[in-house]
């Protein structure tokens, strides 16, 4: 049983994974398990897609739920060629506007739970699988008003290229996919409190074509997949200009 593993795939930039997926490997692909809270939506994404879905109806930082993965991992034992965690959120706000659950909650799902599902799922992937791991191009240096979010982004860039080197042995690829703002559900929790910058919206990008580069990337083994010049312009940015100076425009623009 070959199959692939994604993770949030009711919405957003996990859904668009199973799409693509589906459309690219569907003919050699048992099944895509598909990790998410909403069902429903899992069962609307089987009516478009041809490979067989396994549906985990799971909230990822509950362990109780968690289990009901690592259970079938161990009973079914499948190779997993292609791993996509792309379960996380985020909230725009200072520290102390966003809540201190939201703050946890962020660290929970977008670090703890993206560790353990690697972790789990690695002992079930071959030579030549491929771990998909959503960052964000907010990894790339601190940001105020995304303080915790971008720290937790910085959190998944640096675990994704140190796991890289750590499993070139097994010829397992890991790329991080770093994104600027992309038109997903994201924003609709993100501004629950707070708008997003003007400067963000207008680099927003189409999720298609991220997860099409993204697709590509891993495919050849990148460490990283940043799409559009403004992103791989503010990578280049973030790494020759101080940090203190770019902190200070970015905290006066809203």
């Amino acid at each position: 049983m070959k199959i692939a593993v994604i993770t949030g795939a009711s919405s957003g930039m996990g859904r668009e994974f199973v799409t693509q997926i589906d459309r690219a490997y569907g003919d050699i692909l048992s099944e895509i398990w598909v990790l998410a809270r909403r069902k429903e939506r899992l069962e609307e994404l089987q009516k478009e897609i041809k490979t067989p879905l396994r549906m985990f109806s799971v909230d990822l930082t509950k362990d109780s739920e968690y289990e009901e993965y690592t259970k079938a991992l161990e009973k079914l034992k499948p190779s997993v060629g292609i791993l996509v965690n792309s379960s996380g959120f985020g909230k725009i706000g200072t520290f102390q506007e966003v809540s201190k659950g939201s703050n946890l909650a962020m660290i929970e799902l977008n670090c703890h739970s993206l560790t353990k599902v690697t972790y789990d799922t690695l002992p079930f992937m071959k030579k030549g699988a491929r771990i998909i791991n959503l960052a964000s191009s907010a990894a790339f240096l601190p940001q105020p008003r995304f303080a915790v979010y971008a720290a937790t982004k910085s959190y998944v860039l640096s675990f994704s290229r140190a796991l890289k080197y750590e499993l070139t042995s097994r010829k397992i690829s890991v790329t991080a996919v770093c994104p600027g703002p992309v038109k997903t559900e994201f924003f609709d929790i993100a501004e629950e409190n707070n708008q997003i910058a003007f400067y963000k919206k207008i680099v927003m990008a189409d999720a298609r074509k991220v997860v099409e580069k993204a697709m590509a990337d891993a495919k050849i083994g990148k460490s990283k997949s940043v799409y559009g010049l403004p992103m791989q312009a503010f990578e280049i940015l973030s790494k020759i200009v101080p940090h203190e100076a770019i902190l200070k425009i970015m905290s006066q623009w809203k």
